[in-house]
């Protein structure tokens, strides 16, 4: 199934694209520029260094503009991206005598890059004119079939404003949860549901642990892995149909041998060489990529060359991935790396860099991410900058943040240790089936979750015995049985 509707208690929020394109109307995605340009007053207004004296408002900020970082670059290309809610602390505000702080709850959900720039606009109470101006682009007509899917909806939802209804439902479920304390949560039967479920997927989970085993000893490969929101029955679909795949075409087990498999939201080379599959194509699609994924292994062979060249122009920076980040492809990387240096060599040669930057830069990490990103220092304590920021934008970032990003460099490699030591202590504790995070929860967060679920083990452990526990922004039983709470959960 190439899409899919998830449903909640009041009401249903239309993911797949078929149903957003027609009920609500199509306009032209803004370019990356444009996102850049029309979202600078958002990210003037919530950048973490205006935080310094709030370092917990600033976290939070920090780790809110990844998240919204990997949603924007999810939907500019046009991968399935989960809907999600960022919380912001908008610059102090200085009042007699004190200084305020104010903070907003931004919904985001799946739907053009148009209409989510003007959602984050809007939820800042920042202007909108820039996007106004840009005029949008009509859907066509729409085809029989379409109106007719538009007219089952109005029928079954009945005649009223369906977007304004959802919007106001969620923000009372929004409210309701931000009252609700974990053992509350728990304590309504969640940890039963959850078992229920585990048990109801044993067979699937199995089945699925049959499949890997089959394939990998079949075609030679290192790893089966799943990485979509959709549940482990998705996973079987996806591997029962590249069973028969390969059944059919054994001349592909050449170009998989040694390598790792993924199925998800997306197809190409990541940049660990992995081999992604869209979890959403048809086996056809899969057959023609694996045949040519030798493409993809040429662009993948030049990325360290580029590499190279973006960390020789900045004094030998270390150019890094991201420690904690959704899957990137390598051909779109290798498009970023080549735009940031050609504007890096530009400025050197006409400027050159301030006389108070150190000969080398190699004790720094500079993360080079998609147009449509913020520029920012990372909870982690690297440079993360979009490929398509001016460059003396960048080179003034970097001087006055270089000690803010080797105290971040320096505090991660010691954190690292101590969440991977908490996080077996919390799985032995509370006798957890597994223990797991998001890509966007960093280490100082786990750490603080972790001590919170180990102060308070012996209440938890009867109800998360055997349990799967994923550490996340919100709460929620996934339908295998995975309980999800957020990280910093109040008990």
């Amino acid at each position: 199934m190439a899409s899919e509707i998830l449903c909640t208690r009041f009401g249903r929020l239309f993911q797949n694209d078929y149903a957003s394109k027609y009920m609500f109307g199509v306009y032209r995605h803004l370019t990356s520029g444009e996102v850049l340009t029309a979202l600078r007053p958002f990210y003037f207004t919530v950048h973490p260094d205006l935080f310094g004296q709030f370092p917990s408002e600033r976290a939070i900020n920090e780790n809110s503009l990844q998240v919204l970082s990997s949603f924007l670059e999810g939907i500019q290309q046009n991968r399935y991206t989960r809907p999600t809610t960022v919380k912001f602390f908008l610059k102090p505000q200085k009042t007699v005598g004190q200084v305020t702080l104010k903070s907003v709850q931004i919904n985001l959900v799946p739907q053009d890059v148009r209409k989510t720039v003007l959602t984050i606009l809007a939820s800042c109470n920042l202007p909108t004119t820039y996007v106004d101006k840009i005029t949008p682009q009509p859907s066509p007509p729409p085809r029989k079939r379409d109106l007719d899917f538009r007219e089952k909806v109005r029928k079954h939802y009945g005649d009223y404003e369906y977007k304004t209804h959802t919007r106001v439902k969620m923000e009372e479920i929004r409210k309701a949860k931000e009252d609700e304390t974990l053992m509350e949560w728990l304590e309504r039967g969640v940890a039963e549901a959850a078992r229920a479920k585990t048990t109801a997927n044993r067979p699937i989970v199995d089945e699925i642990e049959r499949l890997r085993e089959e394939l990998i000893g079949r075609l030679g490969i290192t790893e089966v892995l799943w990485d979509c929101g959709w549940n482990v029955a998705h996973f079987r679909g996806c591997l029962l149909s590249f069973k028969a795949l390969v059944e059919q075409h054994d001349d592909i087990v050449k170009h998989l041998k040694g390598r790792r498999l993924v199925f998800g939201n997306d197809t190409g080379v990541t940049l660990d060489g992995q081999i992604l599959l869209n979890r959403g194509e048809v086996r056809h699609n899969w057959l023609d990529f694996i045949k040519n994924v030798w493409k993809d292994d040429i662009v993948l062979q030049s990325v360290p060359a580029f590499e190279k060249a973006v960390s020789q122009v900045l004094r030998d920076i270390k150019v890094a991935r991201r420690k904690f980040q959704p899957i990137k492809m390598a051909k779109q990387y290798e498009v970023n790396l080549r735009r940031l240096t050609t504007a890096l060599i530009d400025y050197q040669g006409r400027r050159g860099y301030p006389k108070t930057w150190p000969e080398s830069l190699n004790d720094f990490e500079i993360v080079v991410e998609s147009e449509a990103g913020p520029l920012m220092v990372s909870p982690t304590g690297q440079f993360i900058v979009p490929s398509s920021c001016p460059s003396f934008l960048l080179v003034n970032f970097i001087t006055d943040n270089m000690q803010q990003a080797a105290d971040l460099l320096q505090q991660y490699k010691s954190h690292k240790y101590i969440e991977a030591e908490l996080q077996r202590q919390c799985k032995a504790a509370l006798k957890l089936a597994d223990l797991r995070k998001d890509d966007n929860i960093t280490p100082t967060l786990m750490i603080k979750c972790c001590d919170q679920l180990l102060a308070r083990k012996e209440q938890l452990k009867p109800l998360l015995e055997g349990s799967y526990l994923y550490i996340t922004n919100y709460y929620s039983v996934m339908s295998d049985g995975q309980i999800c709470i957020p990280w910093n959960f109040r008990f």
